[in-house]
């Protein structure tokens, strides 16, 4: 990804330059610019990327970090703590059945959990 950044940050650059009777350091900064959002939109794609690959496997409620149960949809921080605090369980509907979480929110996200040991 990185190297399919370098080509539009120059052309970006020869552009600005030949836009313009800028000097130097405007042109340095506006460059500096490019660069930055440049590299904001690639993080963004990466992260897309990393969820979309994540979204089909289901998460191993017995593993799985605060911030990676938080994800699920209709998941609180306080649900996240409730699970990691409960830990081991056998099935994920061990969940519903220690009154860790509703029904209804486990319904919501039963199609993405496991719990292996």
């Amino acid at each position: 990804m990185a190297l399919r950044c370098i080509p539009v940050i120059v052309l970006a650059s020869l552009l600005i330059a030949c836009t313009s009777n800028q000097n130097p350091q405007e042109v340095r900064e506006k460059t500096a610019q490019a660069t930055a959002q440049l590299k904001s939109d690639a993080k963004a794609v990466a992260q897309g990327v990393k969820e979309g690959w994540n979204r089909d496997k289901p998460l191993d409620i017995n593993s799985a970090t605060k911030d990676q149960i938080e994800s699920l949809p209709g998941i609180t921080g306080v649900d996240a703590d409730k699970i990691i605090s409960n830990r081991t369980y056998d099935t994920p509907v061990d969940l519903v059945n220690r009154g860790v979480l509703s029904k209804s929110k486990y319904d919501r996200i039963s199609d993405r959990l496991t719990a292996k040991h």
